[in-house]
């Protein structure tokens, strides 16, 4: 394993900020990863050190195949992770709206042009990423439909769906989208939680990828099979909204299976406790998201559905 420093940017107040890769093998770029790319992102980063871990034992037991390299980049914005802010702290831009970047731009326009010129090349590209909506999904594979999109190699991950998606305006300026457009199959895994630790869906993302790389040559060693991944589209979704304002409790988790009718949770009065209005499954179905917030506003996402 090899510890790379791929950007470096100084810093008045305090130390300059890195952002750190680790390389196992040689030869051709083969596969990159990257991990947290926002401050709240502990899961993701989390997830990105389980796969150093994991990486750096198939390493030592010989199990990277020859000719091929793989990089993991477990943390972007090592500045905002410290203080626990989602975005660039001091002007709230997000890395992941910032790409390919721009090297004489605004501070993140430089980390994401710094950042992505290292990872300009590689055959796969893997991130972990966090929804905008705050929640938890069933692990899945989620890729933007381009001229460049590889959504059967998706399938290798093993993981319960692939989700595609057309890219609105604003996805255009994300790595998932610039990977593709500079010819990287490039794909985004998201798993419970973001700014905890879910160690059993982080679990199954680390599976999904050493699953990946072994289905695509990179490495080898012992692991399981996984499902067979049902292809979605995002507009499949059915989204239930909330009727109401007020205390949110949830009684149906992602994966879980429900029928039409059946109780998804509740919004409370805030003040009284009073249950203002029960939260019903309009369809037959697997709950594929749902909403992590205590309190929530009419009108928000609370659940997103797939057909079972």
């Amino acid at each position: 394993m090899q510890r790379i420093k791929i950007f470096e940017m100084p810093s008045l107040y305090r130390e300059p900020l890195e952002i750190t890769g680790f390389r196992f093998g040689g030869g051709e770029k083969s596969a990159a990863v990257v991990g947290a790319m926002r401050g709240n992102e502990i899961q993701q980063l989390f997830i990105a050190s389980q796969l150093v871990r994991r990486l750096k034992a198939i390493e030592e037991e010989g199990g990277i195949r020859p000719g091929r390299s793989i990089e993991v980049i477990p943390c972007v914005n090592p500045y905002s992770i410290n203080i626990g802010k989602r975005f660039w702290a001091m002007d709230d831009t997000d890395i992941n709206r910032m790409f390919p970047g721009y090297d004489q731009g605004e501070t993140t326009q430089r980390i994401a042009a710094g950042l992505f010129t290292h990872l300009v090349g590689w055959k796969w590209g893997v991130h972990f990423a966090s929804f905008y909506i705050r929640g938890d999904f069933i692990p899945h594979v989620r890729m933007m439909q381009t001229d460049y999109d590889d959504p059967d190699a998706a399938r290798d991950f093993g993981l319960p769906y692939v989700m595609l998606r057309k890219p609105l305006p604003i996805d255009t300026a994300t790595l998932n989208y610039n990977w593709q457009i500079w010819d990287t199959r490039a794909y985004t895994l998201l798993t419970n939680k973001t700014g905890g630790i879910d160690a059993v869906t982080a679990g199954e993302a680390v599976d999904a990828v050493l699953r990946f790389f072994k289905r695509r040559g990179l490495i080898e060693c012992a692991i399981e099979e996984g499902e067979a991944s049902a292809m979605i589209r995002e507009s499949d979704l059915c989204a239930v909204h909330a009727p109401a304002a007020g205390i949110f409790h949830a009684a149906a988790a992602p994966g879980s299976f429900v029928k039409k009718g059946g109780l998804l949770g509740e919004i409370l009065d805030s003040l009284e406790g009073d249950v203002l209005c029960s939260i019903r499954a309009p369809m037959d179905g697997r709950v594929f998201f749902a909403c992590s917030d205590a309190l929530v506003m009419q009108r928000q996402i609370l659940f997103e559905l797939v057909q079972a």
